[in-house]
């Protein structure tokens, strides 16, 4: 009797584990896949994919018997793009002033409110084919911790986040003119640092909220107060105790200066980085995420601010300045991110404008797959998950795109026309069939 059960069990699981056998791999065949780490071009890759794993990268011919594969054979085929400065959780139109609208928003958008608008932000970066972000701050009290958690347990879809929480910064955070009987209000967006022992406990705080990485305010322009390099030091010694990157958004150069000296990992936006700071930056491999924007972007927000015609000159200058910097940089050796910063309502998706940063870093003389690599691999690695993300690789998660084009002559109409995306090898969007 025992003999004859397990032979009925035998014969009717076999048949299904046959079935699930076939059914755990997807397969697809890439024309050409962009090689991340070492900035290459492969041609006539096959991908496999098991769940939510990149399993191997093999030859076509490797693809087995009775098996059918996603064909992108006329497409390039990317890792999935990383936008590594985001803000999901604010908005504020071009002619708003920034201080009056956030001051609004705190006080008269509620939370929940807050978070789902940032879940329809959120879900337009996964739609352009960017499938993990970097969200730093201006997100309440760790609205963004939730929304990626809620992303995380697939409750709602989105791209993959890295979020900060509230941003560390000195008296007055960002929000400028606010009465010191009203200073209260700014410690719902940010966690106002008073010494180096407070830098510690504020470090402490985020990690029992499990964020990902601290964002900091080495300054406060136009606020005149900034962090110290001792409590920029007690920051960075805290987060790295727990294995925490640091970055820091700096205006002037000498808030750069301090930051580094302190130990970040990274600088957010570099705006006035002098020659020096650069070169101190190169050797200590201290990432660059510069956040401009195109020439057709900054004509959009100057016509949406009500600038006149004979107001936008400055434009040029401020494209030229930024042109000279990332260059600079890049001479240098110093890591360049890509992140757009783009928290302006410019009257298209949250993730079409941040593709914007694709058009600035080749209008500033940037090679597509330089490009490619800073909005990939090179993210990746200063986020410690190039094993994870940016890179297409067995046993990294199958985040993948492709885009039709020529991506190395054609660059931006490339980037931009994306026809397949999949996250977390799930098929997010396909235009190919």
């Amino acid at each position: 009797m025992f003999k004859t059960l397990i032979l009925l069990f035998v014969i009717i699981i076999s048949p299904q584990a046959k079935l699930i056998g076939q059914q755990t791999s997807t397969y697809l065949k890439a024309g050409h896949l962009y090689d991340s780490k070492n900035n290459t071009l492969l041609k006539n890759k096959l991908i496999q994919i098991q769940g939510t794993k990149i399993i191997s990268i093999g030859e076509f011919s490797s693809l087995p018997k009775n098996h059918r594969a996603i064909d992108l054979t006329d497409y390039t085929v990317l890792p999935g793009l990383i936008d590594a400065h985001t803000h999901v959780l604010f908005s504020q139109d071009a002619n708003e002033d920034f201080a009056a609208h956030s001051i609004q928003s705190l006080t008269m958008e509620s939370n929940a409110l807050r978070v789902l608008r940032g879940f329809k932000r959120a879900q337009s970066y996964l739609d352009q084919g960017i499938t993990s972000i970097k969200d730093l701050g201006n997100s309440g009290l760790y609205l963004d911790v939730a929304l990626r958690d809620a992303i995380n347990e697939g409750t709602i879809e989105g791209p993959r986040i890295f979020a900060s929480g509230p941003i560390l910064a000195a008296y007055g955070g960002q929000i400028y003119g606010v009465l010191p009987e009203h200073q209260n209000i700014i410690d719902l967006e940010y966690r106002i640092i008073t010494s180096p022992e407070d830098a510690r406990n504020a470090v402490r705080e985020d990690v029992n909220q499990n964020v990902d990485l601290i964002k900091i305010c080495a300054d406060n322009v136009p606020n005149k107060t900034h962090l110290t390099i001792d409590e920029i030091k007690s920051i960075v010694k805290t987060a790295h105790s727990h294995n925490l990157t640091v970055t820091a958004h700096c205006i002037t150069n000498q808030s750069a200066w301090n930051a580094i000296e302190a130990g970040v990992d990274g600088i957010e936006h570099g705006i006035n980085l002098a020659d020096s700071t650069l070169t101190k930056m190169a050797e200590k491999k201290i990432f660059l995420v510069p956040t401009e924007n195109s020439r057709s972007y900054m004509a959009t927000y100057a016509k949406l601010a009500g600038y006149e015609q004979d107001e936008i000159g400055w434009i040029e200058n401020y494209l030229e300045r930024n042109k000279d910097r990332l260059n600079k940089a890049i001479d240098k050796g110093v890591p360049i991110v890509a992140g757009s910063d783009n928290y302006t309502d410019i009257k298209v998706s949250r993730g079409q404008s941040s593709k914007d940063m694709f058009t600035y870093y080749f209008e500033a003389g940037m090679k597509p797959l330089d490009i490619l690599q800073s909005s990939t691999y090179i993210s990746a690695v200063q986020l410690k998950k190039e094993n994870e993300i940016g890179y297409i690789s067995p046993q990294a998660t199958a985040d993948i795109i492709a885009v039709k084009g020529d991506i190395l002559n054609d660059f931006i109409a490339t980037i931009e026309n994306v026809v397949f995306i999949m996250k977390d090898g799930k098929v997010y969007d396909n235009k190919t069939d």
